[in-house]
């Protein structure tokens, strides 16, 4: 759901739904990082504009950006400048999903024409890169040298994951230790970053350990319900295509755990579906019966709903207040994706 659906729904909604008081929380706040992202994402050359208001369009959950936000506020920080570092964690973010998009020929993303299908690879990638550079252009300019060691650092992180990904993640033996390598480094890195870049701005220390951690879990368990949506989304509803990483060859918790458990004709199905382009439903549904019979789905969402109640059990260090009840709504919201 775009960004700017769940604002709305938080100022309109009586009951209380997953991010919603997060939202209602930080929604000045927001605005002013909407206003900052779409400003930093503006070039002198007209094609990036093009592509960049199109992925403005497509809207995000911008859940980064509400990590880096409540963790400052959580701190104790009370400046402006978290709303720069919050459009530069997005910022990486969505360089990370344009490169991503031409790693996996990816189709679709949030629902929408994937970029690299509607300007191409090149224009994709080369606008991933201009993202990068402006996101640390940002952080330069903040003169803040903590954050920007610990970002220099992530995306490092998030290359490396891409890299263990693109090498191993095929492989039919890949253990769940390996593949957890992989999602720590393209997704997890991401969010504990986000965290303790918003803990560097205020009171660090234990405080910030705490929230990296939280990050990380989170982050963890964001993925993992991710593979769990690849075979369960239905239609477009998370901006997913079911079936997309078998389709990629990409061996994922859900299977790990399958082919650990099945029978040798399961991890036979499973290898004869793996990595075929033109996956057909009977192929799919054959895998997804697998899954369900060997409780790979189950196993997957449990580790996620182990995660993020570790993550929350990990704020025990904070005062109870409107930000740390924002940050466990978050931890819920990404368990519930799933449901």
């Amino acid at each position: 759901m775009a960004f700017a659906t769940l604002f709305t729904r938080s100022l309109t909604m009586k009951d209380n739904s997953p991010m919603d008081k997060a939202l209602l929380l930080l929604r000045d706040d927001l605005k002013a990082f909407e206003a900052c992202f779409e400003e930093n994402m503006r070039s002198e050359t007209d094609q990036f504009n093009r592509i960049g208001a199109y992925l403005l369009a497509a809207g995000g959950k911008r859940i980064r950006p509400l990590l880096l936000l409540l963790s400052a506020r959580i701190s104790g920080y009370l400046g402006s400048q978290h709303i720069v570092l919050a459009s530069v964690v997005e910022s990486i973010h969505m360089a990370t999903l344009l490169h991503d998009d031409v790693l996996d020929r990816a189709t679709v993303r949030r629902g929408f024409p994937a970029a690299n299908l509607v300007w191409g690879n090149q224009a994709a990638v080369l606008a991933g890169d201009y993202l990068l550079a402006r996101a640390f252009s940002l952080v330069i300019a903040s003169g803040n040298l903590p954050v920007l060691e610990v970002l220099g650092r992530t995306v490092s992180c998030l290359v490396e994951g891409e890299m263990r990904q693109l090498v191993g993640s095929s492989a039919l033996d890949l253990s769940q230790e390996d593949y957890l390598e992989i999602v720590d480094g393209k997704t997890a890195a991401l969010f504990a970053a986000s965290c303790r870049c918003g803990a560097l701005l205020g009171n660090d220390g234990p405080g910030g350990d705490a929230l990296e951690d939280f990050g990380f879990r989170l982050g963890r368990a964001f993925q993992l319900v991710d593979d769990v949506l690849d075979y369960v989304a239905e239609g477009t509803e998370f901006g997913k295509i079911r079936g997309h990483d078998l389709a990629e060859g990409k061996v994922t918790l859900p299977l790990i755990h399958a082919l650990r458990h099945g029978t040798d004709d399961d991890r036979r199905c499973i290898a004869a579906a793996l990595g075929r382009s033109e996956l057909s439903e009977s192929h799919f549904t054959e895998v997804l019966r697998i899954l369900e019979q060997t409780g790979g789905i189950a196993y997957c969402l449990e580790q996620a709903r182990t995660l993020c109640r570790q993550a929350g059990e990990g704020l025990r260090i904070f005062a109870d207040g409107p930000e740390k009840e924002a940050l466990l709504e978050l931890a819920g919201y990404v368990v519930s994706r799933s449901c």
